[in-house]
């Protein structure tokens, strides 16, 4: 099967260097929604939470490549992701550790990371192109265990913000696996709103690139209600390169608006959410 390693070459290059940066940007997401903690943690604590994003990502891959690849070349095509990843991340961390870092060591850990992932996530059965209750169960069971990575277990800003990064990923994997040109660094910053007091974005995470080829369709903007118990939380979030492309000035008005808009659909969300004429539709998790 090693013609499937040169036939896809491109395609394993180019998720490989976006899984990530992708974790890397995520990383600094979550440090964010949580300063105090940030300061807390120590260089191992950041690379577990780096490892649980390239985990998940490793999960949504998996699952988006059986759309993309022939079944036969799909299994070997995820073996040899593996391997580029490990290729990526021993040139990326060549400047602090220099040639000698250990790529047996490298290739190890993301051996381990693959494992647990398909451990942890292989278990949820959904089909990733759709919003479903199971796909919804399992990007939150990764929120958690990002939240509590961190050492703020139960912080439900945190949890949301990870599973914002991780689904705002989606069609940037899919592009790639389409073989369309590589996009931009996909990191979301997932900012939580309540039904209460709006909360203003972080600024971007990345300085902006140069623009490349659109696809048809690109979701800019997305909102979400979602129900815990007797409480509803919205929360709004944009497209990365969206979010890099405006100007300050604009992004404090897109804020406004959004955080407006958010407060009012959270609100519409929760008068309606526990009728029993809705009891299906809250179910599913959407507004």
């Amino acid at each position: 099967m090693a013609t499937a390693k040169t036939e896809y070459q491109q395609q394993l290059r180019s998720l490989a260097e976006l899984m990530l940066a992708v974790s890397g940007e995520s990383v600094t997401v979550m440090k964010k929604h949580a300063p105090a903690q940030a300061l807390k943690l120590k260089r191992q604590d950041e690379w577990g939470l780096y490892l649980e994003f390239i985990k998940i990502l490793f999960n949504l891959t998996d699952r988006l490549s059986v759309l993309y690849l022939p079944i036969k070349q799909q299994p070997q095509f995820m073996d040899n992701l593996e391997d580029a990843v490990t290729l990526q991340l021993k040139n990326a961390l060549e400047p602090a550790f220099g040639s000698g870092a250990d790529q047996m060591e490298i290739m190890l850990t993301v051996g381990a990371a693959v494992a647990e992932s398909r451990q942890v996530y292989e278990r949820y059965r959904f089909l990733v192109t759709e919003d479903s209750p199971a796909k919804d169960e399992m990007l939150k069971s990764f929120g958690d265990r990002v939240a509590g990575t961190m050492g703020t277990a139960g912080n439900e800003q945190v949890s949301s913000a990870a599973t914002l990064c991780a689904s705002a990923v989606i069609p940037a994997i899919t592009a790639i696996l389409a073989g369309d040109a590589p996009p931009e660094t996909a990191a979301a910053s997932a900012v939580p709103v309540s039904t209460g007091a709006p909360s203003t974005p972080p600024p971007p995470t990345a300085s902006p690139r140069s623009p490349g080829p659109t696809g048809t369709e690109i979701k800019l903007v997305s909102v979400m209600s979602t129900v815990a118990g007797e409480e509803v939380e919205t929360r709004w979030g944009l497209h990365p390169r969206f979010r890099q492309d405006l100007p300050q000035e604009d992004m404090q008005q897109v804020a406004a608006l959004m955080n407006r808009v958010a407060k009012i659909l959270g609100e519409r969300y929760a008068s309606v959410a526990f009728s029993d004429e809705w009891t299906s539709w809250h179910k599913a998790g959407h507004a």
